[in-house]
């Protein structure tokens, strides 16, 4: 039979051990510093370069909008016409405190400040700060001014969403 002080200390001994495998699993070990001056500075990672300007300005899409949605491209023009039908009930872009555009990410209740970003390759998205193209970010497929379409890039919110259809509402009389 075991006595109860040897036994706390085993299973104390064995919680602990449990507990570095856990810590050592998750790959978070402890580094040291170096002393040598040979180790290469670290890299930047992927995708996380400067961010570029896009090449539509925030306050060009500061407004209100009436809104709707497509999925099949042939329904565009029936889509902005309902999309101008909802100017009795806006969807209000409105300036952000540093430069961006305060709107909705995919599934969130609270608007906030999203940033409008260009690409090498030309197109513009908004979205969080982050990479271009970030899992959040929409790409704004066209933009004459008047009519603004995007699209989300995380492919669950573009099914559920599809092409996003904001008509520029007329200025209050």
């Amino acid at each position: 039979m075991i006595r109860s002080a040897h036994a706390r200390t085993v299973a104390n001994l064995a919680a602990a051990s449990c507990l570095a495998l856990l810590l050592g699993a998750c790959g978070g070990g402890m580094s040291l510093p170096s002393f040598s001056s040979s180790s290469p500075p670290p890299e930047a990672e992927p995708g996380t370069g400067p961010e570029m300007p896009a090449s539509i300005r925030a306050d060009e899409i500061v407004g209100r909008w009436g809104l709707a949605s497509f999925q099949n491209p042939a329904d565009r023009a029936r889509t902005e016409a309902a999309a101008r039908a909802q100017c009795k009930n806006p969807y209000v872009i409105t300036a952000g405190s540093s430069g961006g555009v305060i709107m909705h990410l995919a599934d969130q209740a609270t608007p906030q400040e999203l940033r409008l970003k260009g690409s090498p390759s030309g197109k513009n998205y908004i979205g969080p700060a982050g990479p271009t193209p970030g899992e959040q970010d929409r790409e704004i497929v066209s933009f004459d001014g008047r009519v603004l379409i995007t699209r989300f890039i995380d492919k669950d919110a573009a099914t559920r969403y599809g092409n996003m259809v904001y008509v520029r509402c007329a200025p209050r009389a």
